[in-house]
C-alpha cells in the first residue's frame, strides 16, 4: 500500500481484526454484484469505501425518477443513464482507486458463466426470483461464496451461502427452484427507503468479512428484519441432500 492508501484506510488498519494485512486482501480482491439498485447502491458504495480493488456491476435497467427515493448510488441529473455507468460514477466520486467495470445486461446463465471464474465473492441484490436462482446456481457451479439479500415494504432478509464448505445449503435448499413464488415488486408494494439500506450494508459487511478473511462464518442462517418493529428473527437452513442445485448427484 502507498501513503496515500494507508490514510486512506487507516480507520480499517487500526482493527486488530483487519490490519494491514486484512486491507490488502480487500484491495486484491474482486466482487460481482448482481443489480444496481436499492440494494446494490449501498453495497458497491461501502465495498468502494472499504477499499475492494475491483468491482464488476451488472444490472440491465436505466436510472428512474421513483430509483431515487432509495437508490442512493444514482442522482437527479443521471435519470435516463444505465444504472451500472450512473453507479460506477458515484463510486469514482467516492474511491477513485477501485476499478469498475459495467454490464448493462441481464444476469442470466450464460453471463455468469463468464464473469464467476474471475471473482473472489458475488452478491445477490436483484428483485427477482429467476436471477436469485441464477446466481445460486452459478455460485454453486464456480465455487464463488454468495451473499444474498431481498428487501420490500418494510421487511428484509439476509442470507450467506459459502459453496466452498461442504455442508454448508445454498439458496435452493431454502428456496426450491421448482417452487416459484408469485413475484412482489417494489412498483406496486412500495419499499421503505431506509430498508435497503439496512439490507446492503449487511450484505457488504458480509462480504468484506469474507474477502478480508475475519469473523465467523454466517452460512446456514436466514435473517429477517421487520423494519417497522426494527425486530431481527433467524431460521437455521440445513443444506438438503435431495437440493437439484447442491444436492448429492
Amino acid at each position: 500500500m502507498n501513503d496515500d492508501e494507508l490514510l486512506r484506510y487507516s480507520r480499517h488498519i487500526l482493527l486488530d481484526e483487519i490490519g494491514v494485512e486484512g486491507q490488502a486482501r480487500l484491495l486484491a480482491a474482486h466482487a460481482l454484484i448482481i443489480g444496481a439498485g436499492g440494494l446494490g447502491s449501498p453495497v458497491a458504495l461501502f465495498l468502494a469505501s472499504a477499499g475492494v480493488g475491483r468491482l464488476t456491476l451488472v444490472d440491465p435497467d436505466q436510472v428512474d425518477l421513483t430509483n431515487l427515493q432509495r437508490q442512493i448510488a444514482h442522482a437527479t441529473e443521471r435519470i435516463g443513464q444505465p444504472k451500472v455507468d450512473s453507479a460506477r460514477a458515484a463510486v469514482a466520486a467516492l474511491n477513485p482507486g477501485v476499478q469498475v467495470q459495467t454490464l448493462a445486461a441481464r444476469a442470466d446463465a450464460a453471463l455468469l458463466d463468464q464473469l464467476l471464474p474471475g471473482c473472489d465473492l458475488v452478491l445477490d441484490c436483484s428483485d427477482n426470483f429467476a436471477t436469485r436462482q441464477a446466481v445460486n446456481a452459478a455460485s454453486v457451479r464456480h465455487r464463488v461464496p454468495l451473499v444474498s439479500g431481498a428487501a420490500l415494504r418494510f421487511e428484509g432478509q439476509l442470507a450467506v451461502f459459502d459453496p466452498r464448505q461442504p455442508q454448508a445449503p445454498c439458496y435452493a435448499c431454502l428456496f426450491p427452484p421448482a417452487q416459484v413464488p408469485q413475484e412482489a415488486q417494489c412498483a406496486t408494494m412500495g419499499v421503505f427507503a431506509p430498508l435497503v439500506g439496512v439490507i446492503g450494508s449487511l450484505q457488504a459487511a458480509e462480504a468484506l468479512k469474507l474477502l478480508a478473511g475475519i469473523g465467523p462464518p454466517s452460512t446456514g442462517r436466514l435473517l429477517m428484519f421487520d423494519g417497522l418493529r426494527l425486530q431481527w428473527s433467524e431460521v437455521r437452513v440445513p443444506r438438503q441432500a435431495d437440493c437439484p442445485v447442491c444436492g448429492a448427484p
